[in-house]
């Protein structure tokens, strides 16, 4: 079963809220940075704060905390948790990751974004 059928599969309030799908290749590779982390008690927060020449910017991390109001996705081996202020920025959004000569790292492809600034960083 693939990491979007999974997410799919989940608890259908916190899919719904959290609004947040993982590519397969996304869900790879934050299962095993969690895995070299060596901690089961991690997951993938994803948020959106303000900063950024066009005013928000994506931020991914891992956390241990529970925060009031908090979102979660369950994945293959992994939670992925989107706090409450940024559930509505993020829905639809799809997380990806590359990892080849002209790209590298995890993407956000958000609907919700109308628009960027030209490094890519931020959006609004």
């Amino acid at each position: 079963m693939s990491a979007t059928q999974q997410a799919e599969g989940a608890n259908t309030e916190s899919t719904t809220a959290i609004g947040v799908t993982l590519t397969d290749e996304a869900a790879v590779k934050v299962k095993a940075l969690i895995e070299q982390e060596g901690r089961d008690d991690l997951r993938l927060r994803v948020a959106v704060q303000p900063g950024g020449c066009s005013g928000l910017r994506y931020q991914l991390f891992f956390d241990e905390r529970d925060l009031d109001g908090d979102k979660i996705q369950s994945y293959d081996g992994f939670e992925v948790v989107v706090d409450r202020m940024s559930v509505p920025y993020l829905g639809g959004a799809t997380i990806d990751f590359a990892d080849r000569i002209d790209a590298q790292g995890f993407t956000i492809d958000n609907p919700n974004a109308s628009g960027s600034c030209a490094c890519g960083d931020s959006f609004h």
